[in-house]
C-alpha cells in the first residue's frame, strides 16, 4: 500500500471507502446493509468512532469518521471489515432466498485462494485508501460525494431519498444510523 493511503494521524478525521471483491453486488439485499448498519452502530458504542456521513452502495461502501478514544483508526476498521465479512458471508451461505448463494461463496473463496493472508473467504477488498480530511472545505466535499453517490448511480432523484446513506441527516429527517455527527 502507497503511504499516501495509510493513516498518519490517529486522531483525523478520514474519508474511507471499501468495496466487495470484484465489485460483487452484494447489498443488494437489505439483510446484508442491516449487518453494516450494525457493526457501524457498535464502533460509535464500543470502539470511539464519531461517524460525520456513510453511504452503502450495492458493492461498496463509504465513510467518513474519527476515533476518539485512542484506538487506532486502522485497528478500528480492521474489526469492522473482518467481522462484517464474516458475518455477511454467514449470512449469504445461510439464506435460502440468496439466488446467487453459490455463485458468491464460490467468487468470495476463489478471491482467498489468491491471498497469502486469508484463509477460507474474502469478501471485501484489502485497500481503504483513507484520506484524512484536513479542512472544513474538503470535508464538506466529501460529505457531498459520498451522498451523491446514490444520485449518480441513479437510484434515486435526491440524496436525502436514499435510506442507506446520512444524506437524511444533513436533510433534517432521522437516518437510520443513531448519532451522525452532521457538519455545516
Amino acid at each position: 500500500m502507497s503511504r499516501n493511503y495509510k493513516f498518519h494521524n490517529p486522531e483525523g478525521v478520514y474519508f474511507i471507502s471499501f468495496a466487495v471483491i470484484d465489485w460483487h453486488d452484494v447489498f443488494t439485499r437489505n439483510e446484508y446493509k442491516q449487518i453494516v448498519l450494525d457493526s457501524l452502530h457498535y464502533c460509535q458504542k464500543e470502539k470511539g468512532t464519531e461517524v460525520f456521513a456513510w453511504c452503502i452502495m450495492t458493492n461498496h461502501v463509504h465513510l467518513i469518521f474519527r476515533i476518539v478514544n485512542g484506538l487506532l483508526p486502522e485497528n478500528v476498521i480492521g474489526d469492522f471489515k473482518r467481522f462484517t465479512s464474516k458475518e455477511i458471508v454467514r449470512q449469504i451461505a445461510d439464506n435460502p432466498r440468496e439466488s446467487r448463494r453459490e455463485f458468491l461463496l464460490a467468487a468470495f473463496k476463489e478471491a482467498a485462494s489468491k491471498q497469502a493472508n486469508v484463509n477460507g473467504n474474502q469478501f471485501w477488498q484489502h485497500d481503504n485508501h483513507p484520506i484524512e480530511l484536513w479542512s472544513t472545505k474538503v470535508t464538506q466535499e466529501k460529505i457531498t460525494y459520498v451522498h451523491n453517490n446514490p444520485v449518480d448511480a441513479g437510484l434515486v432523484y435526491r440524496a436525502e431519498d436514499y435510506v442507506y446513506s446520512s444524506a437524511r441527516d444533513y436533510s433534517g429527517e432521522k437516518g437510520l444510523l443513531n448519532n451522525v455527527i452532521v457538519v455545516r
